[in-house]
């Protein structure tokens, strides 16, 4: 995958597949952190877990029921919302 490119599937809220990441920081079952080639990310829900962890290739996979995807920059404070509760 190109420098600084990063995409997403979302399966049903279930399931989230993604690319372009360069390092899980953390998680559990509420919460997933990442660093993105497009900068953090957090993932939170319910159930959480990681199915697919493959950092060489940019890969990560989780399950549980998603509640919210987040972008933010290491400047940022707050994180920018892409997607949550409704």
């Amino acid at each position: 995958m190109a420098e600084g490119r990063h995409s997403f599937v979302s399966e049903s809220r279930e399931n989230i597949k993604l690319r372009g990441v360069e390092e899980v920081i953390s998680f559990d079952e509420r919460e997933v952190v990442l660093r993105t080639a497009c900068g953090g990310m957090t993932i939170e829900g319910e159930g959480l877990h990681i199915g697919v962890l493959n950092v060489e290739e940019g890969r990560v996979e989780v399950d549980g029921k998603i509640d919210g995807l987040y972008y933010f920059d290491k400047t940022q404070a707050q994180k920018k919302k892409l997607f949550g509760k409704w």
